[in-house]
């Protein structure tokens, strides 16, 4: 079949002068209608709804795009972020902790200095430097020496009890060893009873030697000093009984106590001046008898 000789539709339509009128009539008629009654409203919302999946599939690389850009961009922003709220949490954190230090340092020079006016002997606070080199012995260095006035024999307490005594004074320091020193020995009295004994250090803790089995202590006494060797003033609080054990054929009761004072703790101590012992009283010499006359 040939289609080449067939004629075109248009052959047979109106002339080209007819459709141009019948399209500037539709076309004019389109645009009154519209525009005084809105006949192609409903006509453009559903094309453009139909046309809405197209708009959002021309769009979707760029808007892509786009949102790919900005979660880099916010990416790098949080990191940033998150790192500098890192540094500024470990620096607040590294002030809490150096004000909690301050804190409690100020806390504890206040109950040192209150101790101090408390008793009203003179004492002198000083701060704890480090403690002793030698791993065996139980001794701290304090930051007042000779130039305060400081010398051997001096009991160092705080704010909770007794702690030791000063052993050896050097210009701008001072040795002080603990009560727990294995060489270091306190006389106490136990304040429930008014029984006296002897603290001794064992290199760590403290315990009572040479009690009866029958003495009167039991665990939670106090012990305090009792003043009656010329050193150490009487009523420092200095430990605490913790267990006493009675054995049956033992001649001495074993008596464990532990210590009040921040021995291993602590950084400012009260050294108090050392007692004076007032001498001894002489005896008065006896009155002289009268020598009879030669008769």
């Amino acid at each position: 079949m040939e289609f080449s000789n067939t004629p075109s539709f248009f052959h047979h339509g109106p002339s080209p002068v007819a459709r141009l009128a019948i399209s500037v009539t539709l076309s004019l008629a389109l645009l009154v209608g519209d525009s005084q009654f809105g006949l192609m409203e409903r006509s453009r919302e559903g094309l453009s709804v139909a046309l809405y999946p197209l708009q959002q599939a021309v769009n979707l690389p760029v808007s892509a795009a786009r949102h790919v850009g900005d979660f880099f961009v916010r990416q790098a922003e949080l990191k940033t972020e998150n790192d500098e709220l890192k540094n500024r949490q470990l620096a607040l954190a590294a002030q809490i902790v150096r004000l909690q230090a301050a804190e409690r340092d100020l806390n504890e020079l206040k109950k040192t200095n209150q101790l101090r006016i408390s008793r009203n002997d003179q004492g002198q606070i000083a701060e704890v430097l480090y403690t002793g080199r030698d791993p065996f012995s139980h001794k701290i260095i304090i930051d007042k020496g000779e130039d305060a006035g400081l010398s051997t024999g001096q009991p160092v307490l705080d704010e909770a009890g007794l702690i030791g005594q000063v052993t050896r004074v050097q210009p701008l320091s001072a040795e002080v060893t603990l009560v727990t020193d294995k060489h270091q020995m306190v006389p106490v009295m136990i304040q429930r009873t008014g029984v006296r004994a002897i603290l001794y250090g064992y290199g760590g803790g403290v315990e009572v030697r040479y009690l009866p089995p029958a003495a009167d202590i039991k665990p939670g006494d106090l012990l305090q000093t009792s003043g009656i060797d010329g050193l150490y003033p009487a009523g420092l609080p200095v430990a605490k009984v913790t267990a006493v054990e009675r054995g049956s054929g033992a001649s001495f009761a074993r008596i464990t106590s532990t210590p009040l004072g921040g021995i291993d703790h602590g950084r400012f101590v009260l050294a108090l001046p050392v007692r004076t012992v007032p001498a001894a009283v002489q005896p008065a010499s006896a009155p002289a008898t009268a020598t009879p006359p030669p008769g």
